[in-house]
């Protein structure tokens, strides 16, 4: 059985990436799971999803805890202990990296004893439009290193998934995918059908009684005041609003409002100021703005 195991930030399509290689795992006649985990996070949040593929049924589901291939679309997350990046990684491990660094550095910073590809990444790569691509770009890439989806497959899938978008969104996406699936040609075929089940397949599992307990003390965390000042969501964050003070009209009341875990307070003038310790990117204010006076900025430029 294929694992596989897509890491990425809300908004960089990890869920469309496991559902485009799924597919094409399936034009190629294979059984497949695929399937997103992340909560309510929003744009910039770790999140990942997962791909399995098998030429008979698959009797496995949940989180894939021990995979054979790991495509991470942003490195920062590598970093992130919370991400789970390198959770289950063992010496058979296919590492995929989409980083402007060599691999010969992240093999240093990591000591992985198995196969470490990088997917070059470029200055563009930190603006809207091409995360909108990245996605297609490691599922094409994840399916050349399989060496069993060919590129027809590829073509289908995105075809099938990315087709209601309209304008010109599907051909960059076909671009995008083509240029990843051809740097992986080197390494194609690296990542080994697993032929052994997991232990968890041969383990009964018994019922569990869970009594009710008083709601004082179940209750959810969110009723308890001021929880969201202790999480600092700023490492979420790799797009990052900024406010032109020129071209700022000082209606507050709009960004400040809609800012959905009010990380936009206001000065004594009147100006709106930003949180970049609990502004996770989200970029609502971005779109609300009526002046235009908010620009998005790559987090890596700005820091």
């Amino acid at each position: 059985m294929y694992r596989i195991r897509f890491h990425g930030r809300g908004g960089q399509g990890m869920k469309t990436a496991s559902r485009i290689l799924g597919t094409a795992f399936f034009f190629e006649g294979f059984e497949v799971q695929d399937a997103p985990r992340y909560g309510a996070e929003r744009r910039g949040a770790p999140i990942f999803a997962y791909v399995r593929a098998d030429r008979k049924t698959i009797f496995e589901r949940g989180v894939i805890n021990n995979p054979g291939l790991i495509i991470v679309a942003d490195d920062s997350l590598v970093g992130i202990p919370a991400a789970g990046v390198l959770h289950g990684i063992g010496t058979d491990t296919v590492v995929l990296i989409h980083s402007r660094e060599h691999a010969e550095v992240w093999q240093n910073r990591l000591n992985l004893k198995g196969v470490l590809c990088i997917l070059p990444a470029t200055e563009e790569d930190g603006s809207l439009r091409t995360w909108r691509t990245i996605g297609a770009a490691c599922s094409a890439a994840a399916a050349q290193l399989t060496g069993v989806v060919s590129w027809d497959a590829v073509v289908a899938s995105l075809t099938e998934e990315l087709s209601g978008l309209g304008g010109n969104w599907l051909a960059e996406n076909l671009a995008r995918a083509q240029w990843a699936y051809d740097q992986m040609s080197p390494f194609s075929g690296c990542v080994e059908l697993e032929t052994k089940e997991t232990a968890a397949l041969s383990t009964s599992v018994d019922w569990i009684d869970l009594p009710c307990e008083e709601a004082q003390w179940a209750a959810p965390a969110i009723h308890t005041g001021k929880t969201s000042e202790q999480a600092e969501t700023g490492l979420w964050r790799t797009l990052r609003p900024v406010i032109d003070s020129e071209r700022c009209k000082g209606c507050w009341w709009l960004c400040s409002t809609f800012c959905p875990d009010g990380a936009i307070q206001v000065d004594t003038a009147g100006r709106p100021q930003i949180d970049y310790a609990h502004c996770k990117g989200c970029l609502v204010c971005v779109a609300q703005c009526p002046a235009h006076a908010i620009d998005v900025h790559p987090e890596h430029s700005t820091e």
